[in-house]
């Protein structure tokens, strides 16, 4: 009953459930690997889309699923009773934060629930959706044992996580290197045979909750150092000092030191949101993770201090927040995608209108708000056209998002008052007033 031969010979289909920022990119590597591929997802709009070889990611060229649909090793559907069909399912679902900052595994129970009573024996199951440790023993295995699948044996169970860099032109999903732990050695076995077969690298660990853990690691090492920024941008900016130097300067010394810039508070998926898995999880062992959550309580509150810094500005002015026009330059969590997940902007154009002010946005790479898990009652305002005329109708232009497109030079003349959360005007000159927040 092992995967290895049907692996080994690219006789294998792979499942991806989840067709998201991470199961997309999936898809396409084990399609250009040789393999037939199954892409489950409830979406509609993206079953139609890779049906007919569109992307639906600005990072994603329309070409590369072209290419895969034309191969015709590429099935996308809502189908989960061809699950059936697999012999290795991949769950990249979702894992967001409920009301309480607490992990919600919703969307991984119930994908689990729709995959393992139409497990064929012999498949393997990995996990790659962002989670504390234990995720895998405590949810994937009851439910193979209840199919009558012993791990090891009749169905290999592994995680794995993922370490996709939207919009990163360095690395795709198989340059970068992949780790899998098992649930046993046998596991581990199949674990590395299935990414193997589509990855250059694969970085084996002794077990599932290593594995969860590491990625919990990557994204709170990023937290916590973007906190430490944030933290001594409000000191820098309060003693009259820039920050940006300052990390330009320290960022030339060799060794011991990385650089981390500010902004106005974290958005995507991972950083934002995994600390929070862990310190849920250390909680039921008596742990309480304070230097992780100092940061994430640092990173959240930035908004609020673009906010003041904003207010101040205008009261300079001998303007309120409350009538004001505010204009938010970038939706987009980073710079030159159109990923929104969790994108600070969301909530300074809940802070600015709840003070009265008139808000909108540009982003050249979100022209319209699509449908959100958080943020629905933003849905279908789409992004002010970039002329003089409508950029010159706003009393504060606040910079969320540094993106390549946008012309800053542009701006700085057009505007009279720049809140610059990403130091995007440094070098320009014009005639605003820019005011780093």
């Amino acid at each position: 009953m092992s995967p290895l031969p049907k692996l080994a010979n690219q006789s294998a289909v792979i499942g991806v459930v989840g067709l998201g920022y991470v199961g997309l990119p999936l898809i396409l590597a084990y399609v250009r690997a040789g393999f037939q591929v199954i892409g489950f997802d409830i979406d509609p709009a993206k079953i139609s889309a890779l049906g007919a070889g569109r992307s639906y990611f600005k990072h994603i060229p329309n070409e590369q699923v072209a290419s895969a649909q034309e191969s015709g090793r590429l099935v996308a559907t809502g189908d989960f009773s061809l699950v059936a069909r697999v012999d290795a399912v991949i769950v990249c679902v979702p894992t967001p934060l409920d009301r309480h900052f607490e992990p919600d595994l919703s969307y991984v129970r119930d994908t689990l629930d729709a995959v393992c009573p139409r497990l064929n024996p012999g498949a393997i199951v990995s996990l790659e959706s962002t989670t504390y440790p234990g995720t895998t023993v405590e949810e994937i295995i009851p439910r193979v044992e209840a199919r009558q699948l012993v791990p090891g044996e009749s169905v290999f169970v592994v995680y794995s996580l993922e370490r996709e860099d939207p919009g990163n032109l360095q690395f795709s999903a198989a340059n970068v290197p992949k780790i899998v732990g098992g649930h046993t050695p046998t596991c581990m076995a199949a674990g590395e045979a299935l990414y193997a077969a589509a990855f250059d690298q694969v970085v084996p660990v002794s077990s599932t909750e290593v594995a969860e853990l590491t990625k919990l690691l990557e994204n709170i090492y990023r937290s916590v150092n973007i906190g430490l920024v944030n933290e001594l941008k409000i000191v820098a900016d309060a003693m009259g000092i820039d920050i940006w130097e300052v990390i330009r300067a320290a960022a030339t010394k060799p060794f011991g030191f990385t650089p981390f810039y500010p902004g106005p508070g974290l958005g995507g998926h991972c950083i934002l949101i995994d600390p929070f898995y862990l310190t849920w999880k250390a909680r039921e062992f008596g742990v309480h993770t304070r230097f992780i959550e100092l940061a994430g309580q640092i990173n959240r509150s930035m908004p609020e201090y673009v906010v003041q810094r904003t207010m101040i500005a205008l009261n300079e002015r001998e303007k309120t927040v409350k009538g004001s026009r505010v204009l938010l330059i970038g939706l987009a969590y980073k710079p030159d995608v159109d990923d929104t997940r969790e994108s600070p902007t969301f909530e300074l154009l809940d802070r600015f209108q709840a003070l009265g002010a008139e808000v909108a946005y540009h982003d050249p790479h979100v022209p319209e708000i699509g449908p959100t898990r958080k943020n629905a009652r933003w849905q279908g305002m789409r992004s002010l056209p970039w002329t003089e005329e409508d950029i010159c109708a706003f009393d504060a232009i606040v910079i969320c998002t540094r993106h390549q497109a946008i012309d800053f030079h542009q701006l700085a003349t057009w505007s009279s008052l720049i809140i610059d959360t990403r130091n995007a005007m440094a070098g320009i000159d014009g005639n605003a007033k820019v005011v780093s927040a």
